[in-house]
């Protein structure tokens, strides 16, 4: 008995080392499998979201108000040609960022150097594809950096009705982009303000050698969001989400309102109508169904007015069988039976 618990338990050894020996040759080791901590690396409070640049306007109220819109661009001799180039890139760039047509943003292009020539007016382009071809036609003039002429031009003769700028009653702001890389060989100080106080909005973009005070004195207030610096005409197309943020109008209506029926934008408000069929309340914002008044004669009223009229009309005719109303009826101006019956109708209405 003894011989034969020995041999099991011989067995039994030799089997225990067979197994542990076949899991080792296959590689497989039970403590890399047990749970260990994991190192992660300490955090940084300075990272931060990665952005989507892609579409910066993307989850904003944002929309393009309508403008009548005069980019008055600088092609003097120290803009070379593939600045210039740059300069029509930036301007494309802009009209992307617009909504362009009749009653949206109107764009009109006031090229100069020592003279100045209006390339096309606000009433010439209405769509995108004509307006960027026509941007891309734009040769520069070459001589001469006469600014001040530039915009008295743009103001007497690009912002006019008759151009294609809407009227007052429009409430349409105007809006003149210069941009210039030199020094004005003539006065912009009062042709600037003269402009201003016609309701032209001026922003200056200076690039390079650009003389800061004559933005300043060109821009309008605040000058800090009206005048614009690039070292070089390389980067100016940066500027463009810029102006999308300067240009851009709110849409009060989609930040959120309390109309009971329809929103209505109103610059930088909204006011609330009702759909056909309803009235506005006092409260301005909540509407009822519209009720339309009818006059309805009162059935009793009309009854007693006809035995009225048919009493008096028998006591009349009993009363002129005994000419007791003869002298009525020749001294009134009106038959007596309609002059009774106009009594009757003046007491029962």
């Amino acid at each position: 008995m003894n011989s034969l618990f020995g041999g099991l338990l011989y067995l039994f050894s030799i089997l225990i080392l067979e197994v542990h020996g076949t899991y080792n040759l296959y590689g497989y080791q039970p403590q890399r499998y047990m749970q260990r901590p994991v190192a992660r690396p300490p955090f940084n409070q300075r990272l931060q979201p990665i952005q989507n640049t892609l579409n910066p306007g993307a989850g904003t109220h944002c929309k393009s108000r309508p403008l009548d819109l005069v980019f008055i661009i600088d092609s003097s001799r120290s803009v070379r040609p593939g600045e210039f180039e740059k300069v029509k890139t930036f301007l494309s760039d802009m009209v992307d960022t617009l909504e362009i047509g009749q009653d949206a943003t109107r764009v009109a292009v006031v090229n100069y150097a020592s003279t100045v020539k209006i390339e096309f007016l606000l009433k010439t382009y209405f769509n995108k594809v004509d307006l960027k071809q026509a941007l891309s036609r734009i040769e520069p003039l070459s001589s001469g950096t006469m600014t001040g002429l530039a915009i008295k031009t743009a103001m007497e003769e690009a912002f006019t009705e008759d151009s294609g700028a809407r009227p007052r009653s429009k409430n349409i702001s105007k809006v003149a982009i210069i941009v210039t890389d030199g020094r004005p060989q003539d006065k912009v100080e009062e042709v600037s303000a003269a402009a201003r106080a016609e309701g032209i909005e001026i922003y200056a973009i200076g690039v390079d050698r650009a003389d800061m005070q004559s933005l300043r004195l060109m821009a309008s207030l605040p000058l800090d969001e009206h005048v614009f610096y690039v070292e070089t005409y390389g980067v100016i197309e940066k500027l463009t989400s810029k102006f999308r943020e300067t240009l851009c109008g709110l849409d009060p209506c989609s930040l959120g309102h309390d109309c009971d029926h329809i929103c209505v934008n109103s610059n930088a408000s909204y006011y609330c109508k009702c759909r056909e069929g309803y009235v506005l309340n006092e409260d301005k914002k909540t509407c009822s169904l519209e009720v339309k008044a009818e006059v309805v004669e009162d059935p009793c009223k009309c009854e007693a007015q006809v035995a009225f009229q048919k009493k008096m009309q028998s006591t009349v005719e009993d009363l002129t069988k005994k000419n007791i109303l003869s002298f009525l009826s020749e001294s009134s101006p009106l038959p007596l039976v309609a002059l009774l019956d106009h009594c009757s109708r003046a007491i029962f209405d």
